[in-house]
């Protein structure tokens, strides 16, 4: 847990440290956020759908069906967009990161750029976390939009609410509070998968197995730490 501390706090440290390289934070950007987008939007649609499928029906036993919108927009804002997504970029990024520094190490490109002076945080570490604390709060918005519509769409054509109760309710119930809980969440949900997946690829073992065990645990280890420090913010944030 020590070194794991002073990973995160050398990889923020390098962060404001010259000089800065716009052109690898992009390409990460690129990488963690743009080539995430499809699997966003597809588990965004379907999620928002069950929600509203599900929803549907359970309202309809207290005749309170026109409180559909309110129900699916704050279900994805507070908790399922933000979580879904990080599990998502986790298994998509995550451990597509940890694979990457992880083969630099066992065949010591690593080794070679701190042999030319050259600190691996800085080119390596930095960048990554930049990208996905940019990233996720996007990705994450874009998520609770396609969900929102994805309830509009089975709740609104398929079994008949009323739109403008789905979107009067949605407008009523959703609180600047709710939007900024799932802000920071997002937040810290980039900074724990660009730190955890940095750091088992930077310590991981020797040979393909070595990487392929690290890569295993980057992405539980992440999966876990996402849904409990979703319980702490959650707690707080209440």
């Amino acid at each position: 847990m020590g070194r794991m501390g002073w990973f995160l706090a050398y990889s923020f440290y390098m962060i404001f440290r010259h000089p800065v390289r716009p052109l690898h934070i992009l390409k990460q950007i690129s990488f963690i956020g743009a080539r995430s987008i499809f699997v966003i939007f597809l588990t965004a649609a379907f999620t928002g759908m069950v929600l509203g499928l599900q929803g549907y029906y359970t309202l309809t036993k207290f005749g309170s069906e026109g409180a559909l919108g309110s129900v699916v927009a704050l279900s994805l804002i507070r908790e399922l967009g933000p979580v879904l997504t990080a599990l998502m970029v986790t298994g998509r990024a995550g451990s597509a990161i940890t694979a990457e520094i992880g083969i630099m190490r066992i065949s010591e490109q690593i080794d070679a750029l701190e042999t030319m002076a050259l600190d691996p945080f800085k080119y390596l570490v930095s960048p990554k976390m930049i990208a996905a604390v940019i990233s996720l709060p996007l990705l994450c918005a874009i998520f609770d939009v396609v969900g929102i519509y994805g309830g509009w769409l089975v709740g609104v054509k398929l079994l008949g609410v009323n739109p403008g109760a789905y979107f009067y309710e949605l407008e009523k119930s959703v609180e600047w509070r709710d939007v900024y809980s799932g802000i920071l969440k997002s937040l810290s949900f980039g900074v724990i998968i660009s730190w955890i997946g940095c750091y088992k690829g930077y310590f991981t073992g020797h040979g393909a197995e070595g990487v392929s065990k690290a890569t295993t645990e980057a992405v539980v280890l992440t999966s876990v730490l996402v849904l409990i420090w979703d319980y702490f913010m959650t707690s707080v944030l209440l």
